[in-house]
């Protein structure tokens, strides 16, 4: 017969081995990354990741725990095993849905499970379409094997909760309880040592894969809720003043003779932002020929931008850093906060006080990731989503498809007073990749789909842009097109990849000089450095756009062929003309540098990280 005060640390041993099994799970998901680590480097996973598994479990036990010692305290009458099964079967539930839920996310976002989903809780049937693309029999399968495997493990390690030996008080009973409880501090904080165990501690190889596989998924979501980012600065590299002598020369003032591309200095804007749209599918960028006829045309007749970078990996990311020209965050989001949001710069807001009528088309929800409050906050006039179209132009999984939205616009823009800035947000090239359109590209499988969802958008946008020809606003128009982040496919290139963050940046529209068709832009930048080229154009101050460079004026000397910063979770990467180098904050090491990449440049990424992070901070 099992004795009854081995029932806490045969408790504790249940919720540990599922943790192990959970690991075991994940590695098998991801199969064709698992097999490309060593047996040794496997074995280290689940070595390395037993401390932040005995302390999630050590948090799951505090409850059981609790109820033990009083249960025993307040005798038979107490319906202890009762609640210690409730409690665990809830738990069970929950702990699994996590699980299988992060099987899925890190092979399209990349990094483990962290409170990122929960931005999109207000828009559940977006949040859905976006997993539109999951292999949902397998995760089903893999969620209720894992609640078979828990109820097993529970039965087999735990079973009955064994009565009190005769002759054993109820007190001596509640304070060796209580003992047990109060033993939990240690794998709880993950050791004796003087700081509590983090996610660092289980970062051990110079592979990614490898790190995110031991790290205990349940465990990292509710840090990540606990982490309000209201400080210290957790990416503190070195002196502040010495981080500032570092950025500074990346935003010297540029010269007041900036080369002026536009017919007239009042012009309409139209900014439009591809969702989705990476350089690998780019053909003028060096990406796959055939999939952008529209955009390649125009690298031809107008100006392009070949090295940009979006600053991010989110939508929500890519919005805020376009239409603020702010840097993005490893580990969150500024568009959460709206507090801080109320204090970023947005060129809605200055070219309103110019005399520019605004106004914002979505297909989509705009409460989606918060956007909506952001956007209100810039202060557009009029905002068009999806509950602003007719039920049957709810043709997509996320709302209206990209032809009718541009096609409501080219009714619209007629009546729009002049001169105006208007943002349109496309989403079709967004998962699940459902387009209205013939298949271009044969194939089943997600690259397909989602190359051919970036064919449909980039033909209806060339229908676009015939028809806004021929309209009276066209000639007075500068039309902005750039992305608001890369992609993964084709390719499933990695995270951390610098080729996953190049994004196409093209202006054209009728407001163009005729002599500055057909340019080429060489510098590397960022989309933080669209809102100083324009507002340069349109000769405007930018001054409150600290984030942000003029790419049409010359580069900085520290930096003669420019430079792009952008960040990940958790981590960074500069890219210059001298090639990229990536950055692991949690392991603080380098994940790949090119050859030819100078100390400087880590160190330049360094200092924008910390600086950045700190105006966030602030803010």
């Amino acid at each position: 017969m099992k004795n009854r005060f081995a029932f806490q640390p045969r408790y504790f041993l249940f919720w540990l081995a599922y943790f192990v099994t959970a690991k075991a799970a994940f590695l098998l998901y991801h199969t064709t990354r698992t097999v490309t680590l060593s047996p040794a480097t496997v074995t280290r996973v689940f070595g390395y990741g037993l401390r932040l598994d005995a302390s999630a479990t050590a948090y799951l036990c505090l409850v059981p725990f609790l109820l033990f010692s009083v249960g025993s305290l307040l005798g038979p009458k107490f319906p202890l095993e009762r609640l210690l099964r409730f409690f665990t079967a809830v738990a069970g539930v929950v702990v699994a849905t996590i699980t299988v839920a992060d099987l899925e996310l890190y092979r399209a976002w990349g990094f483990r499970l962290d409170a990122t989903p929960l931005q999109y809780l207000s828009t559940p049937q977006e949040a859905a379409a976006s997993a539109g693309t999951a292999p949902v029999l397998l995760l089903l399968g893999a969620f209720a094997g894992l609640l078979l495997l828990g109820w097993g493990l529970y039965q087999k390690i735990v079973g009955r909760l064994p009565a009190l030996p005769a002759g054993f008080g109820r007190g001596r009973a509640a304070l060796a309880g209580l003992l047990y409880l109060l033993l939990l501090v240690v794998p709880l904080r993950g050791g004796l040592q003087q700081i509590p165990v983090n996610q660092s501690d289980v970062y051990f190889s110079s592979v990614p894969f490898a790190n995110h596989a031991a790290v205990n998924v349940p465990w990292n979501v509710v840090n990540s809720l606990f982490l309000q980012n209201a400080g210290p600065n957790p990416y503190q590299f070195m002196a502040d003043s010495t981080a500032q002598r570092l950025v500074q020369p990346l935003y010297a003032p540029a010269p007041a003779d900036t080369t002026t591309l536009l017919r007239t200095r009042r012009p309409n804007v139209l900014f439009i932002i591809l969702e989705s749209f990476t350089g690998k599918l780019v053909g003028h960028l060096g990406g796959e020929a055939g999939v952008t006829p529209t955009l390649d045309s125009l690298a031809r007749t107008d100006i392009s931008f070949r090295n940009i970078y979006a600053a991010g990996d989110r939508s929500q990311k890519g919005l805020v850093a376009l239409l603020s020209g702010y840097p993005n965050q490893p580990a969150t989001s500024i568009i959460k906060y709206p507090r801080k949001t109320e204090r970023l710069p947005h060129l809605a807001r200055v070219l309103r006080g110019q005399g520019y009528s605004t106004a914002y088309y979505h297909g989509g929800e705009l409460a989606f990731a918060n956007m909506k409050s952001y956007l209100v906050t810039a202060g557009y006039e009029r905002l068009t989503e999806r509950a602003d179209f007719a039920p049957r132009d709810q043709n997509s999984k996320w709302g209206a498809h990209d032809h009718v939205l541009l096609q409501r616009m080219l009714q619209e823009l007629p009546r729009q007073r002049p001169p105006f800035f208007v943002t349109a947000f496309t989403l079709s090239s967004h998962e699940p990749f459902d387009v209205p359109m013939r298949t271009r590209f044969p194939g089943i499988d997600e690259a397909s789909r989602f190359r051919n969802s970036v064919y449909y958008t980039d033909h209806v946008l060339g229908q676009f842009l015939n028809k806004a020809r021929l309209q009276p606003w066209w000639q007075n128009t500068l039309v902005v097109l750039v992305a608001d982040h890369g992609h993964p496919q084709p390719g499933d290139t990695p995270n951390h990849a610098p080729e996953k963050f190049r994004v196409p940046l093209l202006l054209t529209g009728g407001a163009l000089r005729p002599t500055a068709q057909g340019r080429s832009i060489s510098t590397f930048g960022s989309q933080t450095d669209v809102a100083a080229t324009l507002l340069r154009q349109l000769q405007l101050p930018a001054s409150n756009f600290r984030w942000s460079r003029d790419l049409l004026a010359p580069a900085p000397t520290a930096w003669p062929g420019g430079l792009a910063f952008y960040c990940f979770t958790d981590g960074f990467g500069v890219v210059t003309p001298a090639g990229a180098v990536t950055y692991d904050n949690v392991a603080r090491q380098i994940i790949e540098r090119d050859a030819t990449v100078q100390a400087a440049q880590l160190r330049f990424g360094k200092a924008y990280e910390q600086l950045s992070f700190t105006d966030f901070l602030r803010k």
